[in-house]
């Protein structure tokens, strides 16, 4: 971990002090952009954060009216400062130049600097300030949420939609099976590399801009899969649609850590995760239906381009700006332009990119917390696994419902719905346990304990490992009817959903600030294990049959379950050793 996100870790911990039990008033901080050292400190602690302070150019000031304000005034005024600490361009060093100085220009003397700059910088007017999206109205939120549970969906769909056309296509081009089965995992793999482009984007430039952008991008590149005269045409735009895809997967999240608080946070990433998992299971069918009429493979394609042009028209029209530092630019503009005092900006705005920086700081972070954190290193593998098996299924279904029971392929696709249900059921048993986890939080001076989070996971691990088994033992054989491998379903869709969404929340819990960067080393991981498992699924069943693969996989799977059951014990203990997960040690008055 770098200066800065020292730094910034140790600024957010100043910032939330009631997320932090046992830090004393007086150790609160207020940073500031500033030219001169740090002052002296009388404490080693205050001392040491000095000289960090001094290394970026970041100085103590008096914080006494700090202290009069509102906890979460103060929180978010300095959550915000502390992401903009971190962000690439901040470093007084970042645009470092030997050349002379210009000349101001019309025979004009260099102005004086601004007088206490620090009373220039825009910030939220007090906890229940209208601008900021957590204040926002519910209906607006829900809305919100909504619209970008939808414009998930339609990345989710179009990644399994294809798996329909893949024997219409390699027999269109003259390819073996395998060959056109890369349709589906180039797409995924775009979802592994495009989240470590998005994600540092939405924290630079804000929420809006990517997802927009991105929509559009990726609508282009279905129409070019669509029209596509060749193989190569079709698998790279296959490719770059899921690049242009993979930025609702990587964003949404942290729109919805924008919007909602730490008590209704758990149901809209609810609605983020159904969209993930469902819209896959959701698609073959469809696709199956659609290849096997007059219309062809490619309306396929020219389907979920219609669904994502639609998506970026409401993004286009209805989606505001959820990224409060960006939030704060757009209201310095309007108080410029009314107040004609220009020196008025947003700590974003003294924001100035440099491309080396970019990559160290941006792009590097996903990366780095995934080599370097071992929450987010064990649950991506945990979740690298289920999601791989979500686009294995999309082989494995067909080979039980279509070759073994004879079905067509549109209605081959419909047992995919026994998945959808457990899904639904895990989502009914969460929102369920919401007004426990609201009490706890109350009781806790609403301070969240990420571990909390951890024990519908568990059982959705063991449900996830015994629908696996269920699904090889009864799918192999034509013999049983196929409604007992389709129920199987309930248990896998449960364990994927419980499995990803409590594992999303407790990441975003952990991180904070980091959450985004967090999210994209974990989907790039998951994403890769996504593109690979297509490609070996057919060999393995081909092996081994559908009943040892599903024991093969099922005993995977009982493998991993202890993952989620260790950081339940020793979760505290790692996130405190963590170089990112802004939590205090437990104080000693705590500890005796």
């Amino acid at each position: 971990m770098d200066i800065v996100d020292r730094d910034l870790e140790k600024a957010e911990r100043g910032a939330s002090p009631e997320r932090f039990p046992g830090r004393k008033p007086e150790e609160y901080e207020h940073v500031q952009r500033s030219t001169t050292s740090s002052t002296s400190s009388s404490g080693s602690t205050a001392s040491s954060r000095s000289v960090v302070r001094e290394e970026i150019g970041i100085s103590r000031m008096n914080t006494q009216r700090d202290l009069e304000r509102h906890p979460t005034e103060l929180s978010r005024i300095q959550t915000q400062r502390s992401q903009h600490i971190g962000t690439v361009g901040r470093s007084l060093t970042s645009r470092e130049s030997r050349k002379p100085l210009p000349k101001f220009g019309g025979g004009k003397p260099y102005p004086p600097p601004l007088p206490a700059q620090e009373e220039y910088v825009v910030e939220f007017d007090g906890p229940d300030d209208p601008c900021h999206p957590q204040n926002w109205p519910l209906k607006k939120k829900i809305g919100i949420a909504l619209m970008l549970g939808y414009t998930t969906l339609v990345s989710a769909f179009t990644s399994s939609i294809f798996s329909a056309a893949t024997e219409a296509v390699a027999e269109q081009f003259a390819v073996s099976a395998e060959v056109g089965i890369l349709g589906l995992s180039l797409y995924v793999l775009g979802f592994a590399t495009g989240p470590l482009v998005w994600a540092p984007l939405s924290e630079l430039k804000g929420r809006r801009f990517p997802l927009v952008f991105s929509m559009f991008g990726f609508s282009i590149f279905q129409i070019g899969v669509a029209t596509g005269k060749d193989l190569q045409t079709v698998l790279l735009c296959r490719f770059f649609g899921g690049v242009f895809a993979s930025c609702p997967l990587a964003v949404v999240a942290a729109v919805f850590s924008d919007m909602f608080d730490n008590r209704t946070r758990g149901l809209a990433v609810t609605v983020f995760s159904m969209t993930v998992f469902a819209g896959p299971l959701m698609a073959p069918f469809i696709g199956g239906f659609i290849v096997d009429s007059y219309l062809g493979w490619r309306w396929t394609e020219y389907l979920v381009a219609i669904m994502g042009f639609l998506a970026f028209g409401l993004d286009l029209i209805f989606l505001e700006e959820t990224y409060p530092p960006v939030v704060l630019v757009d209201k310095a503009a309007e108080l410029r332009r009314r107040t004609k005092n220009w020196g008025i900006h947003a700590k974003q705005e003294e924001i100035e990119v440099d491309f080396r920086e970019l990559v160290s700081k941006n792009f590097s972070r996903p990366l780095r917390i995934l080599v370097t954190e071992p929450i987010v290193l064990l649950l991506s593998i945990y979740m690298a696994f289920i999601y791989g098996l979500l686009y294995l299924f999309l082989t494995a279904y067909p080979i039980v419902f279509q070759q073994i029971h004879g079905f067509s392929g549109g209605v081959g696709g419909l047992p995919y719905f026994g998945m959808i249900i457990g899904m639904l059921i895990a989502g009914v048993v969460i929102v369920l346990d919401q007004p426990s986890y609201a009490r706890k939080l109350a009781a806790n001076n609403n301070v969240p304990v990420p571990e909390w989070r951890l024990p519908p996971m568990i059982a959705g691990g063991v449900s996830f490992a015994i629908g696996l088994f269920w699904f090889g033992w009864t799918g192999y054989r034509a013999d049983i009817h196929w409604i007992v491998p389709t129920l199987s379903g309930l248990c896998t869709g449960f364990g994927l959903l419980a499995i990803f969404l409590q594992a999303l929340n407790y990441i975003v819990d952990v991180y904070l600030m980091f959450a985004a960067s967090a999210i994209a080393a974990n989907t790039f991981l998951r994403s890769l294990a996504g593109a690979v498992f297509p490609l070996f699924s057919i060999y393995m069943f081909s092996a081994l049959g559908v009943n040892w693969s599903g024991t093969l996989l099922g005993c995977v799977a009982i493998l991993l379950v202890p993952i989620p059951v260790i950081f339940l014990k020793y979760g505290a203990r790692i996130r405190q050793r963590s170089k990112f997960a802004p939590t205090f040690p437990k104080p000693p008055e705590a500890e005796e």
